[in-house]
Parts: structure tokens; sequence; C-alpha cells
């Protein structure tokens, strides 16, 4: 534990941001799941939007959130692909 007054205020700021951002980090997670799971427009979209909150307050690297977003994307281009292929009928032989 701190003795001096400025390290235990610093104490108490850190474990307010901690809590803080362990809330963005659950929500983020959380939104990537679900576009992992169901990669519609909508859910990429939510997951993009809070990728980039995360950036923005801190919480990860810039060039880990385009990772993200990246392989995000690429389950979307996957999905849409199988779509169009079953979607296409089979020629009549």
């Amino acid at each position: 534990m701190p003795v001096i007054r400025n390290a235990k205020k610093k104490l108490k700021v850190d474990r307010k941001r901690e809590s803080a951002n362990k809330k963005t980090k659950t929500s983020i997670n959380f939104a990537i799941k679900k576009a992992q799971r169901k990669p519609i427009p909508a859910n990429i979209q939510k997951a993009f939007k809070v990728i980039d909150k995360g950036v923005k307050k801190d919480i990860f690297h810039k060039n880990k959130a385009s990772r993200i977003k990246s392989r995000l994307s690429k389950l979307a281009g996957k999905k849409s692909q199988s779509l169009t292929k079953s979607k296409t009928p089979k020629p009549i032989r």
C-alpha cells in the first residue's frame, strides 16, 4: 500500500481507470465474438464502432484494431461468397 498522499490518490485514480477500461474491453470482446458468430453487416458495423472507441480511449493499439477489423471483414466476405454460391442454380444436365 502507498504511504505518500499523492501515491494514495494515484492508486485511487488507477483503480477507477482500470474498472472503466475493463468495461470497455468486455464490450469490445462481446461485439467481436458476436460478429464472428454471425458475420452480418449490422454486427460487423457495431464491432467496428466499439473497436474504434477502444482505440480512441487507448485501450489497445491501432494496429491491433486494424488487424481485428481485417479479420472480421474477411469473415463477411466468406459469408457473402458462400451465400452467392448456394443461391446460384445448378445447371440441368
